[in-house]
C-alpha cells in the first residue's frame, strides 16, 4: 500500500481492495441520544418538579424567579470548580452525581434539593423524543436496518425508551457509564457495530457533535452531524432516510 502524506487513523486501516471498491450501502445506523433523538423537559418544568417534591414550588410563582434560577446555573456552570467537575462526569453513576450536586449547590433554589433534583433528571419522563423521532426509526426498521444508540450517558437509557414505547425499535445501547469510556472514544463504536453484526464501513452515525460523534469516521463509519440547536419541533432526522436510500 501507498501511504499519502495524512495517515489514516490509527482504528481504521482499510485493506487497497476496500479503498478501491464502491462504499457498501448503508446496513445499520448508530445514533447519539440527547439532544439527537431525546432531550430533556424544559427547564422550567424540571424546576416546578424539583420545587414540589422539595417543598419550594411557591419560590418559583415569584415574578422571575425562573429567570433568576437559570442565571445562576449558567454562572455556576463557568466556575473553574463546577467546570473541572464536569471532566469525565459521563464515565460513571457516582462521578455524575458529584458533578451534578457540585454544580446545583452554588444555585439558590437547588441548594439543599440535590437529590431531588437528580430524581427529577432521571426520571423515566423527564426525557422525551422529538416529533420525529419514531417516524424516522419506524422507517429504518421497516427497510430492515439495525440500529443502536452511543450515548455519553450516566444512566440507563433504556428506561426513557421504554417510557415512550421505543425500546423495540433499537437494537442495542453503548452507554459510557456501562463501558467507562466517552466519545469520541472508537471502542463505543465499534462495540456498537460488533453488538449489530455490522461493518462499520456499512454503519452511519447520526449525532449532533461533530467532537464526539464526528469520531465515528475514525473507525470507518460514515457521520452525520445535526446543527447543535435547541430544537422545539422535529430534530430533521427525516434527512437521514435520504442517506440510506
Amino acid at each position: 500500500m501507498i501511504h499519502t502524506l495524512f495517515e489514516t487513523p490509527s482504528t481504521y486501516r482499510p485493506s487497497d481492495a476496500e479503498m478501491a471498491a464502491p462504499v457498501p450501502p448503508v446496513r445499520a445506523l448508530l445514533f447519539d441520544f440527547s439532544n439527537t433523538i431525546f432531550q430533556m423537559i424544559g427547564l422550567e418544568s424540571w424546576l416546578r418538579r424539583v420545587g414540589a417534591a422539595a417543598g419550594r414550588l411557591a419560590v418559583l410563582d415569584e415574578p422571575g424567579a425562573v429567570a433568576e434560577i437559570s442565571g445562576q446555573l449558567r454562572a455556576a456552570s463557568l466556575l473553574p470548580s463546577v467546570v473541572a467537575l464536569q471532566e469525565g462526569r459521563d464515565l460513571s453513576a457516582e462521578q455524575h452525581r458529584r458533578a451534578m450536586r457540585g454544580w446545583w449547590e452554588r444555585v439558590d433554589f437547588l441548594r439543599g434539593a440535590e437529590e431531588a433534583a437528580y430524581r427529577e433528571l432521571t426520571a423515566p419522563d423527564a426525557w422525551v423524543p422529538y416529533p420525529d423521532t419514531e417516524p424516522v426509526l419506524r422507517a429504518l426498521r421497516e427497510r430492515g436496518l439495525r440500529i443502536g444508540v452511543v450515548s455519553d450517558f450516566a444512566w440507563d437509557l433504556r428506561g426513557h425508551l421504554a417510557h415512550h414505547g421505543l425500546e423495540d425499535l433499537i437494537d442495542t445501547c453503548v452507554l459510557s457509564y456501562e463501558q467507562g469510556r466517552e466519545k469520541p472514544d472508537p471502542q463505543l463504536f465499534l462495540k456498537a457495530c460488533a453488538d449489530l453484526g455490522a461493518d462499520p464501513r456499512a454503519t452511519l452515525m447520526v449525532g449532533d457533535n461533530p467532537v464526539r460523534d464526528g469520531g465515528a469516521s475514525a473507525c470507518g463509519l460514515r457521520t452525520y452531524i445535526l446543527p447543535a440547536e435547541p430544537r422545539t419541533g422535529e430534530r430533521g432526522l427525516a434527512d437521514v432516510l435520504r442517506l440510506v436510500t
